[in-house]
């Protein structure tokens, strides 16, 4: 089988970071023994660059993986028309959340592209069912719908049963991208701050950078948090992410949006307690769910939670974080393949 991958997210030399999860699933399918190329374009004339490229040198995809509609969505389009070619849509941008608006605030023609290049799709795979939820309430419509997960790298799985610790010291770990608009970092540090009036046998670990990292930096600062117990990694690898997770007690994501949440099913993998805003999978996996009003205005509630999530007893979980490894999905996206090809599975 041969897949062409669509995208307009893939890690680069500028931003190794940007659609990492796309490209976990290209190796999740490739580990397949499937043929996988990858078309990575935000301009539509490297787009048929790209495409003519790949005619040069013979090479003519089964199926295609549209990852986000956008321009790339115009390809598959053309692809479906011209060679019958079927596509699959696995969507993972938030532009359809109520809470981002982006889709709703395109002009009505982009909307409709958008529209009708979702109906001609063989199935459209979103990432949670929020994000399901969000498309249909956008008008984009398909007779096939499914879920598909992002892959967890295997270094998150398999805690190891013991760890040294600081005696009576418990750890909290936030990783994000630092993009206040949808992370809600500061509401997170209030929250720190008003637990730190209470007691100090504690340490907020945040892993990560963005574009908002420095203004959150200096927020931290203005709150006057006491010493030792903020420490800021930077960015980290992969595996660095892994280790950090396995000496943390509890995992906290404050976002005020996602369409997924991977750091939500690393910290499942890793065997972390898990507190999150509604968002996303956070539903499916976390421990314990703050309200956004909560998480966003009310520092003192918030902070009851951390506490919680840390301090208090917790019931034995039984999530499979199985559903998160790689050979699972890429024998999920094989069988939806076949499916749009019509053969038997």
């Amino acid at each position: 089988m041969k897949v062409l991958f669509l995208t307009p997210w893939y890690p680069s030399e500028k931003d190794a970071m940007s659609g990492l999860f796309v490209q976990k699933h290209v190796e999740a399918v490739r580990a397949q023994g499937v043929d996988v190329r990858v078309i990575f374009s935000q301009g539509w004339c490297d787009l048929w660059h790209q495409w003519k490229v790949l005619r040069r040198e013979g090479w003519m995809p089964d199926v295609v993986q549209l990852n986000v509609i956008q321009k790339q969505g115009l390809l598959a389009l053309w692809l479906k028309k011209k060679y019958g070619i079927p596509y699959v849509i696995v969507e993972h941008w938030s532009g359809y959340l109520p809470e981002n608006g982006m889709f709703m605030a395109m002009s009505w023609l982009q909307r409709k592209v958008y529209q009708y290049v979702a109906r001609k799709a063989e199935m459209i795979l979103t990432v949670s069912d929020r994000q399901a939820e969000a498309m249909r309430a956008c008008g984009i419509e398909n007779e096939r719908w499914g879920r598909i997960d992002n892959v967890v790298d295997e270094e998150f799985f398999n805690r190891p049963p013991t760890l040294p610790r600081r005696e009576g010291v418990k750890t909290f770990l936030h990783v994000s991208c630092f993009d206040e608009r949808a992370k809600n970092v500061k509401g997170l540090l209030r929250a720190a701050k008003m637990l730190s009036e209470k007691r100090k046998d504690w340490k907020l670990v945040l892993v990560g950078t963005g574009v908002d990292y420095e203004e959150v930096r200096e927020y931290a600062g203005s709150l006057e948090i006491p010493d030792g117990l903020l420490e800021w990694t930077g960015e980290l690898t992969p595996r660095e992410v892994a280790e950090r997770m396995h000496e943390a007690d509890a995992f906290v994501l404050s976002s005020r949006y996602e369409t997924y949440g991977v750091v939500l099913a690393e910290a499942l993998a890793a065997g972390l307690p898990i507190l999150s805003t509604p968002v996303g999978i956070a539903p499916e996996v976390a421990d314990m769910l703050v309200p956004q009003e909560i998480a966003q205005n009310k520092a003192g509630k918030f902070a009851e939670f951390l506490e919680a999530i840390c301090f208090e007893p917790l019931e034995v979980r039984h999530h499979k974080a199985g559903r998160f490894a790689s050979e699972t999905i890429g024998k999920r996206l094989i069988e939806v393949y076949d499916s749009c090809l019509h053969r038997d599975i």
